[in-house]
């Protein structure tokens, strides 16, 4: 590989004038001729690694792997931190509101670091919902002007259920809280459940929020291909973080930057492959917001066409059978990408991390279909259970997982609240009656504020059994754990006006 001259570093490293600039890194302890040496490209490691987040709680050492690896091309590897927050703990209660504006503070704070330090290339090494959406609006805030690559933390094992060979994940923890309620099992069992679902590190088993922004940043190019499904555990995602340092160097050699994957069409891919998973709604969020940040233009009318056309073939918890352990062994993304190139809606031409097109990197990975992933002529679905719905309440939209819903329509009278506490105190007080359609607003991005996920609640009702008979609707948004007949998103929000804020106890309300 031909040594370039460091692009960006050299404002702080070369010349007689930046020697204030070298001391500081030498009193770093940066050797001086490594400094000097403007041969090797300064790479920022930027890692989000928390004692209390279990997705976050090994990043430290994927962060060090990464550093090995940029070494091992010839770089110098730098680190940086920035904040973690865990959704499950801030759920449910005023914590809530600081979900989703953490994503914007931690795209600020890789912005500054890789900015105010003139580095090179940029790798993150996060996990969970907002860091790794805020990684990519910082790719974006960069201009795609340097090397921006991702190692995420990887998924966590799927836990151990009540019954030899049953697994369980976080959401079914949540659920298990309604089914307290509702006298199915009792306290000894609930503690049962929670101590087995999860086993260890990593971003939680099922496809939610996290595992679904992972195989769509994959999907664009931030990721290795295979890399975002590697189980945390496993040795295998420290080979990913090596790896990825040592790309991180070579782009800065090829001269390759973010630019590459911050297109139109790598977007779309991403969203595509979100859809046929059955991913989380957050990313219409997090995809949305990064289109914004890089200047691209796409319609949620556009999206509403990719889904009704994309095919349903990742069978996974909460809309599934399987976990994300399962999608690793079945081939991860490069096996889903293979049969969506197939359904004509994800574009191969567009560039895999390693900078080769992706329907090469798709053929040339192995891919085991039935499970997991299935074939297009075994999907689940003839297009993904992502809906986008309008009506009188949501004149500019809402969106739905139609997943794990045994009717599509329900009529009934609203029980309307004004705050997610008020709803959560009432369902577990009086079991709402089959048909009623709660009513949760003032919970949107200004009327929150904050945007809170609402996966207490919505567990309490999936968990008593009324997920099929009890529909919720709201101008605040969903866990990627989600399942029922939720619809969240509600625009416009009740704060600004929107429908939803005339809605009264006993009005009738149709989901369909």
């Amino acid at each position: 590989m031909e040594a370039v001259r460091a692009p960006r570093s050299r404002v702080v490293r070369e010349g007689p004038l930046r020697a204030p600039h070298r001391s500081l890194m030498e009193a770093a302890g940066l050797p001086p001729e490594d400094v000097r040496d403007l041969e090797k490209p300064l790479v920022g490691i930027v890692y989000t690694y928390s004692s209390i987040v279990p997705g976050h709680v090994h990043l430290e050492q994927l962060a060090r792997a990464v550093g090995e690896g940029v070494a091992s091309a010839g770089g110098i590897p730098v680190y940086g931190q920035a904040v973690s927050v865990d959704d499950g703990i801030a759920m449910g209660h005023e914590g809530m509101r600081y979900s989703l504006p953490s994503r914007e503070v931690v795209a600020d704070s890789i912005e500054a670091f890789a900015e105010a330090h003139a580095v090179d290339a940029v790798v993150v090494v996060t996990s969970c919902d907002k860091m790794l959406p805020g990684a990519l609006l910082a790719a974006a805030r960069l201009r795609g002007e340097v090397p921006f690559y991702i190692v995420n933390g990887g998924p966590m094992l799927a836990g151990r259920g009540g019954c030899p060979g049953c697994r369980i994940a976080l959401g079914h923890v949540f659920e298990a809280v309604g089914r307290l309620l509702r006298g199915e099992i009792g306290l000894e069992e609930l503690l049962g459940i929670e101590e087995r679902a999860l086993p260890g590190p990593g971003s939680c088993a099922g496809l939610y929020t996290a595992n679904t922004m992972a195989i769509a940043a994959e999907a664009m190019g931030f990721i290795l291909p295979g890399g975002s499904t590697v189980p945390a555990v496993y040795s295998e995602r420290l080979w990913v973080a090596r790896r990825t340092g040592r790309l991180a160097v070579e782009a800065v050699a090829r001269g390759w930057t973010a630019s590459m994957f911050l297109t139109r069409s790598s977007l779309l891919n991403a969203f595509a492959v979100d859809a046929s998973a059955g991913g989380s709604t957050n990313t219409l969020l997090h995809l949305t917001a990064l289109a914004v940040e890089a200047g691209i233009d796409v319609s949620l009318e556009e999206l509403e066409q990719l889904f009704a056309k994309t095919p349903w073939i990742g069978d996974l918890e909460p809309g599934g059978r399987y976990y994300m352990e399962d999608l690793h062994e079945a081939g991860g993304v490069p096996a889903l990408v293979r049969e969506l190139i197939r359904a004509g809606v994800f574009d191969g031409a567009a560039p895999a991390a390693t900078g080769e097109p992706w329907e090469k990197v798709a053929r040339s990975r192995p891919a085991a279909y039935g499970r997991a992933v299935k074939r297009l002529e075994q999907a689940l679905s003839p297009r993904s259970p992502l809906r986008m719905l309008r009506g009188s309440l949501a004149p500019e939209g809402a969106v739905l997982k139609a997943v794990r819903i045994a009717r599509s329509r329900i009529e009934g009278p609203a029980l309307v609240f004004d705050r997610e506490e008020d709803a959560i105190s009432y369902v577990r007080k009086h079991t709402p009656e089959p048909g009623s359609v709660i009513v949760v607003r003032y919970e949107g991005p200004a009327g929150g504020p904050g945007m809170r996920e609402m996966l207490q609640l919505t567990s309490l009702i999936y968990g008593m059994g009324l997920g099929d008979s009890v529909a919720l609707v709201t101008d605040g948004r969903f866990s990627g754990a989600t399942r029922g007949l939720m619809v969240g998103h509600v625009s416009p929000e009740a704060i600004a006006g929107g429908p939803i804020a005339l809605v009264e106890n006993g009005d009738t309300i149709v989901v369909d």
